[in-house]
């Protein structure tokens, strides 16, 4: 029976992990998660300098050098409430108006095996949720966002990463390569055609898949028995083309995905409270298809329109006590610079991630001397940005407000062996 599951059960949980993925929506850091786990999110998403979890290595491959032999799954339900209101609009409806699919399954996947040589072997499976949206059909005006019938998009991204990690005296380092997959659809998109370089590759032609590898690289210091300083990197992944929205996205179908760049401290306060707190800046303008300008030129060409998001800046601090031997509480805070401007409103009704500030709690409480249940709550606070509404031929004089806000929660089982 073991050899059965350390042969099966890593490639059944990526399996699971990527059915459940498949239409998905998260968008808090713009669209990458706050954190990979419930305990990452209970301390709002920090941890590059704090390594205590198998799942840490989705922050920070050096973090996993120190966790011994553990295998951990979670779950996050995940709520976003996306819209947007139209005043004086002409293209999209005027009025309030709310996307649908708003409950989400989210699951993680880690495994930390200790190696003879003293070093750690990782494999870890989780996902940025991407962005959906899903607009009806029966509104005001021509009955539709866009005039093209139902409208949204669905992209999820699916992250598998085999870490290499060692702890030599105070220094710990790790690598991970990471094969990335990502699911696109969108639709409702048929009005845009005239600035498209390829109408019949722009919308409503179903699932497109792509597949790419990036590398994420990182190292904790300890600097004293009680702090730690951490950094932690993601090169961008460099993606196959959507070839179904060669005239979508920029380039002919190009969507990599951004690089990332984090640093963090962790301070041991008192034997039983550690405070942590981290910086973290994700390159959206390095990647045509999300960071060029909504008016840079034709949707599908080297250098055309993208979503026009700005890089992002995250910061995060989060605190965790240990309040005995069978239980420990967990609570932060973060907040994202909003990537959308207000001269890009009009095409983000589709991918409206302008949440900025994040309130989260949560705990482990230890079931007995190996199991332990894990929990978190997060909840984005509402946020919007407003602008003009432009149409494929210019503007209209109507204004768009994009608004958000989000509520998920998270569980999990860690053993330890």
């Amino acid at each position: 029976m073991r050899i059965t599951k350390g042969r099966f059960g890593p490639g059944l949980a990526v399996l699971a992990i990527w059915s459940s993925l498949a239409g998905t929506a998260a968008a808090t850091e713009g669209y990458f998660a706050l954190g990979y786990g419930p305990s990452q999110r209970a301390i709002g998403g920090a941890g590059v300098a704090y390594g205590f979890e198998a799942m840490s290595a989705a922050v920070n491959p050096a973090g996993v050098a120190g966790i011994g032999h553990e295998l951990q799954f979670g779950l996050e339900i995940f709520a976003p409430t996306r819209s947007y209101t139209g005043t004086g609009t002409g293209f999209v409806p005027s009025g309030k108006v709310e996307s649908g699919n708003d409950i989400f399954p989210i699951p993680n996947f880690a495994y930390n095996l200790p190696l003879a040589n003293g070093a750690v072997f990782n494999l870890a499976a989780y996902g940025n949720g991407g962005l959906n949206t899903d607009y009806p059909t029966g509104l005001g005006g021509c009955g539709s966002v866009y005039c093209g019938g139902e409208a949204g998009v669905d992209l999820a991204q699916l992250f598998i990463a085999a870490t290499y990690a060692q702890k030599t005296g105070a220094i710990s380092w790790g690598i991970s390569p990471t094969l990335a997959v990502q699911r696109f659809k969108a639709k409702g998109l048929s009005n845009y055609a005239g600035i498209s370089t390829n109408g019949a590759k722009l919308t409503d032609n179903g699932y497109d898949m792509s597949y790419g590898f990036g590398l994420r690289l990182g190292a904790e210091v300890e600097v004293s028995p009680t702090l730690t300083f951490g950094v932690s990197g993601q090169t961008k992944m460099y993606m196959s083309k959507f070839e179904k929205y060669a005239g979508l996205f920029e380039d002919g179908g190009d969507f990599d995905i951004p690089a990332s760049i984090s640093a963090g401290v962790a301070w041991k306060a008192t034997p039983t409270l550690t405070v942590v707190a981290d910086y973290q800046r994700i390159y959206y303008s390095g990647v045509g298809a999300v960071g060029n300008a909504t008016n840079a030129g034709a949707l599908g060409a080297k250098g055309g329109a993208g979503f026009g998001w700005d890089d992002v800046n995250v910061y995060k601090i989060g605190a965790e006590w240990k309040q005995s031997e069978m239980m420990t509480w967990r609570a932060g805070y973060a907040h994202a610079t909003n990537p959308i401007g207000p001269e890009d409103v009009t095409l983000n009704i589709l991918a409206p991630g302008v949440v900025e500030d994040h309130v989260t709690a949560g705990g482990s409480m230890r079931l007995n001397g190996r199991d332990t249940l894990d929990f978190s709550v997060v909840y984005a606070l509402p946020n919007s940005t407003s602008g003009p509404e432009t149409t494929p031929g210019g503007p209209t004089g109507g204004t768009i407000k994009l608004e958000m806000h989000q509520l998920s929660a998270s569980i999990g089982w860690t053993r330890r062996f």
